[in-house]
């Protein structure tokens, strides 16, 4: 009787239940960096027990339906960004058919459209920084909220902006690469991590800086 054989399982499809170390320290880091943002929602919380009136003047002057567009914008990209994701799962770096046709897109078209959506919303919270502080006369040097929303804000908007320069080298890499493997995918994924906790960390500053009273 001869016995079974077996057929080893290719060295790339077992790498895939291998926890990915690129990932796993993107996930620590992303952990050091909610408590950088811990400590921000700690600073407002702090001077806005203290300053209770400054905090009822001042937020009078945020335009909520424009940040609110903005929101959406941003949220809008991380969804795209999943997408591309999921492309690069399928080791689909580029489009497979006209650019209308969003099915058959591949990881970089749906990161490009990631990157534009990115850059929409940092260049509308540039006009809204300039916009309080000519017509608001709300810098961050005018009082104690000036400083804590532009630090806060601002501080987010420097990580879109690192996020917006990880899809461009994720981008570029995939144009460069003769062959579109697991090294590649797993990048796209990992930036995708970022971005994910980019867009959920303004959620949740929107909420707190424009609705919460």
């Amino acid at each position: 009787m001869t016995s079974a054989t077996h057929t080893p399982a290719p060295a790339a499809q077992a790498t895939l239940n291998r926890p990915n170390m690129v990932s796993v320290g993107t996930m620590v880091w992303l952990a050091s960096e909610l408590m950088f943002f811990a400590g921000l929602f700690a600073m407002y919380f702090s001077l806005r027990a203290a300053l209770p009136h400054e905090w009822a003047t001042e937020s009078a002057k945020l335009n909520v339906l424009f940040a609110s567009i903005n929101t959406a914008i941003l949220v809008s990209s991380s969804f795209t960004a999943q997408f591309g994701v999921w492309r690069a799962e399928e080791m689909k770096p580029r489009r497979s058919g006209p650019i209308y046709a969003l099915r058959q897109w591949g990881m970089i078209e749906w990161f490009y459209l990631t990157f534009v959506l990115g850059a929409i919303f940092v260049g509308v919270q540039a006009y809204e920084f300039a916009t309080l502080v000519s017509h608001e006369d709300l810098a961050i040097s005018t009082n104690g909220y000036g400083s804590v929303f532009y630090i806060t804000t601002g501080f987010h908007g420097l990580h879109v902006v690192g996020g917006l320069i990880a899809f461009l080298l994720i981008i570029g890499r995939a144009n460069l690469a003769k062959r579109f493997g697991q090294f590649e995918a797993t990048a796209a994924i990992v930036v995708s991590y970022y971005w994910h906790f980019v867009d959920v960390v303004w959620i949740a500053l929107f909420a707190i800086i424009y609705f919460l009273k």
